[in-house]
């Protein structure tokens, strides 16, 4: 089983912070964003590679930054593999679902996947998730509470039905239609491969991941995995130093 990070974002609302160096590779509490995250994934059953998609200005940084975790020996046995998606700013960017596709093209066949975004911080365990989605049979998203309207309305917000099945998924709703939030972490079934295909043929916006995750639930089932936590999004200067502060005073750990 394989792992897909999407980092091939320009990080243009932390502008002159991220105009030369990439978002997730940004130090919290004294280490990289994206770090957090593989500590997470190297330790997951089952785990064989993780393919992290980064775009042409910033790939030499990442390629750096993989070839340190390698010297040092931090992957765990555990290919780390970067690709360069080609664009060279905002423009000509692919997108969340050009970027997905180009990330499971690299692996050698379909299969469950996890795939995240690389510049959100989890305060939740990932791997009891992951053990509950290898026991079933659907795609399985986390999702988290917000109340706060305001916070709502700039994310992506899920109708949830009967047994925790989502029904769609709005990304940036003026009137939003629940308090369940959508953190960029999914875990996905085979079929993946081929709905994904067909998403990318239609007309549309292919640009935040929520917009396919909304077409994957009207195709197949996808199950909520529904937590009482947080995660700290590294989406603007005010809340990349509010997220140093508060590790550095309690920093993440789990065991």
């Amino acid at each position: 089983m394989n792992a897909v990070i999407l980092c091939a974002g320009f990080g243009t609302r932390m502008y002159p912070l991220t105009k030369n160096f990439p978002k997730p590779l940004l130090e919290v509490a004294d280490k990289p964003v994206i770090d957090y995250l593989m500590e997470q994934i190297i330790a997951l059953p089952g785990i064989k590679s993780v393919h992290i998609i980064s775009n042409a200005k910033f790939f030499h940084h990442f390629t750096r930054w993989c070839s340190q975790g390698e010297k040092e020996g931090v992957f765990n046995g555990v290919a780390v593999r970067i690709h360069n998606d080609g664009s060279i700013d905002n423009g000509s960017r692919l997108g969340a679902a050009g970027d997905l596709f180009l990330g499971l093209q690299k692996i050698d066949r379909p299969g469950r996947v996890l795939v995240s975004g690389g510049d959100n911080i989890y305060q939740f365990p990932i791997k009891p998730l992951w053990e509950t989605f290898l026991e079933n049979n659907n795609h399985c998203i986390p999702v988290l509470i917000e109340t706060e309207v305001e916070k709502l309305q700039k994310t992506g917000v899920l109708e949830i039905g009967e047994n925790d099945r989502v029904i769609r998924l709005h990304e940036k709703p003026a009137k939003p239609p629940s308090t369940w939030t959508s953190p960029p972490l999914y875990f996905f079934e085979p079929s993946i491969w081929s709905v994904l295909e067909n998403f990318l043929k239609t007309p549309g916006n292919h640009d935040a991941p929520g917009y396919f995750i909304d077409y994957l639930c009207q195709q197949e089932t996808v199950q909520a995995l529904k937590l009482n936590s947080t995660r700290l999004d590294i989406g603007s200067m005010q809340a990349y130093h509010q997220a140093d502060k508060q590790l550095r005073q309690k920093p993440i750990h789990f065991p």
